[in-house]
Parts: structure tokens; C-alpha cells; sequence
């Protein structure tokens, strides 16, 4: 559901990327409230890279010609408490937008905002605690993971379009465009879903007090994550060396329900802001659209691994400059 800068305006989509950007100094802030667990820090680098890789995989919606993967926020904030989850989830859309194009400059503010936003700090806190806040079990997490998910690209989709339409320079209805999109996402939603709960159910059975401590925002404890760690960090590698090359070739739902009304798959950017902004992208773009420029050889492979280690990275050093102040403002009060 990444969105291309020719569906916005210049005035929506740098007033969302305000927005998306205010939401992640709020998130900062959050953690420092919550006193961050430093055992989380190489879960968010892990869970960053396995996201990115597993957001790579495209998976066929059967009868309808279209394709979905996993936006992994529910996935992201289960595992990791929601600031840290949205934090993480933004350095997956910075990195993707930046060093391979995908989904516009442009638009980053609103991809973060409906593919990060909404499901880390809207509909974890308000409906997946809710399900799981007396009784944390296998059954309970099904339930919220399928069903957070399922509202969290429903209300993405209806975002989509709604900031599609505030932005009046595209020839899609409202009303058609939402007619595909909160369908087919629906179908999206529920693939998912069931994938989010199952791996918060092994990763339950494995070590429960991850998830118990980010619903509860507490610290993880004694308990050891170097097993998790390995079994996560080995999964996104192979999912985004060796998984990512069988993706469907199908469009994604949002390129689907675009082709649906327009008869096209992508639209262009029509004005001057449109150009510049992808003169930037493709100037920054290390490997646009996951392949080598040159187009002679599949980099599909590469792709995965070269994203899934700049967004460990980055989602690590935010972990650990966010350790760091936590630390120097604890030092400076006991003074």
C-alpha cells in the first residue's frame, strides 16, 4: 500500500509528512516514558529487517489478479511495545522510499502515517490490548492479531483514498476508488493476519515475557532473547535472500484498485514539485523498484539482504541513542 507521489498534492503530502514526523518525536518522548528495555534494542533491528524482507514477498489474492504482503506494524508492536514499533516501522518506509523507490518522496509522510501510524499507535493500544489485557493466551492473540490487522488496512485503504481525494489531482471518484480498495485490502488483512498471530504464537510459546512486557510496558527481565534473536535475524535473511525471488508478479492492492478505475497501474506526477521529487528519489535510489540499475541482472536477492542490514541499522541506532539519553537524564537528576 505504498503510495506513489502522483496521488498527492504538494500541500497533503508535506502537511502528513509533518504529521508522521511529529507522531515520531511523540514516539521518542513515549519511550523515554515508558523507561526503554536495552533488550529490546537488538529486537528492533531484527524485527526492522525481517519486516522490510517480508514486505518484499508479494502473496496472490485468488480470482481477483491482485497481490498483497504483510505491512507488519501489528507484527511490529506486539513484539515491541507501539513507540518502538512505530519508530521501527518508519525507518522500514524511510529506507525503502529512499534507497529503492519504493513508494514516493513525496508520500513518505503518508505511507508512514497509514501504514505506521495508524496500526502502532491507533489500533495496537485501542483494540489489540484490548483483547489480551486480562488474559494473555494463544487464543487471545489470534483473535487480536487477526482482527488488528484487518482494521488497520482497512482504515490505511480508507486513508488512501481519502487523502487521494483531498489532494484533487488524480480522475478517481472517491467512491470507486474505495469500492476496490477496502475490499481487496480486506483479503489482504486476513492473509495477514493469520500470519501475525502465528508468528506471535511461536514467538509466545518461545518466550512469552516479549510479549508480555510490550502490552504491559514493562521491562523483559532476566529472561534471555539471544534465541529469538537468532531464529528472527536468520528468517529475514533467508526470506529476503532466497523468498523474495518467487514474490507474485501480480500488482498490489493499491496498484490493482488504481488499474480498476484508470485502466493503469501507476500514475505521473504532473507538475514541477512531482518531477524534482523524483529526481531526488532516483538520484538517492541505491536499487529502485529491489534491482540493479542496469536492469541486465536480477537484484531482487540482494536487494533483500541490502535493506533488511540499513534497516537493522537504523532501526538499531534509534534504539541505542534513545538508551543513551534515557541514561545521561537519569545521571543528570541523581545529581
Amino acid at each position: 500500500m505504498h503510495m506513489s507521489d502522483a496521488l498527492l498534492s504538494p500541500a497533503v503530502g508535506i502537511s502528513m509528512s509533518l504529521v508522521s514526523f511529529s507522531a515520531m518525536a511523540y514516539s521518542v518522548r513515549g519511550i523515554k516514558k515508558y523507561d526503554f528495555d536495552d533488550k529490546k534494542i537488538p529486537i528492533m533491528g531484527v524485527m526492522g529487517a525481517f519486516v522490510f524482507a517480508a514486505q518484499m514477498i508479494n502473496f496472490t489474492i485468488p480470482g481477483t489478479g491482485s497481490s498483497g504482503h504483510i505491512g507488519g506494524g501489528i507484527l511490529l508492536a506486539a513484539m515491541l511495545g507501539e513507540f518502538p514499533a512505530f519508530l521501527t516501522i518508519a525507518s522500514v518506509l524511510i529506507i525503502q522510499s529512499l534507497f529503492f523507490a519504493d513508494g514516493g518522496l513525496l508520500a513518505l509522510g503518508c505511507n508512514i502515517f497509514n501504514m505506521g501510524l495508524i496500526p502502532c499507535l491507533i489500533i495496537y493500544p485501542l483494540i489489540f490490548k484490548m483483547f489480551i489485557k486480562n488474559k494473555i493466551d494463544h487464543k487471545n492473540l489470534t483473535i487480536a492479531s487477526i482482527l488488528s490487522v484487518i482494521l488497520s488496512l482497512e482504515l490505511g485503504a480508507l486513508c488512501v483514498t481519502l487523502e487521494t481525494f483531498v489532494s484533487s489531482i488524480t480522475e478517481l471518484p472517491f467512491s470507486v476508488f474505495a469500492s476496490f480498495m477496502l475490499p481487496i485490502h480486506l483479503a489482504i488483512g486476513i492473509v495477514e493476519g493469520i500470519v501475525t498471530a502465528a508468528i506471535l504464537n511461536f514467538v509466545y510459546s518461545l518466550r512469552p515475557e516479549i510479549i508480555q512486557s510490550s502490552c504491559l510496558n514493562t521491562k523483559i527481565g532476566k529472561a534471555s532473547t539471544r534465541k529469538i534473536i537468532i531464529i528472527l535475524a536468520s528468517v529475514a535473511i533467508i526470506t529476503g535472500a532466497v523468498f523474495s525471488a518467487y514474490a507474485s508478479s501480480n500488482p498490489d492492492g493499491l496498484e490493482w484498485s488504481i488499474y480498476k478505475v484508470t485502466g493503469q497501474e501507476e500514475l505521473k506526477g504532473k507538475d514541477k514539485i512531482h518531477e524534482e521529487a523524483a529526481k531526488v528519489q532516483d538520484s538517492v535510489a541505491i536499487m529502485p523498484s529491489y534491482d540493479y540499475k542496469n536492469g541486465k541482472t536480477d537484484g531482487t536477492k540482494v536487494a533483500g539482504v541490502v535493506g533488511g542490514v540499513l534497516t537493522f541499522a537504523l532501526a538499531g541506532v534509534c534504539g541505542i541513542v534513545i538508551t543513551i539519553v534515557n541514561k545521561s537524564k537519569k545521571k543528570a537528576s541523581k545529581l
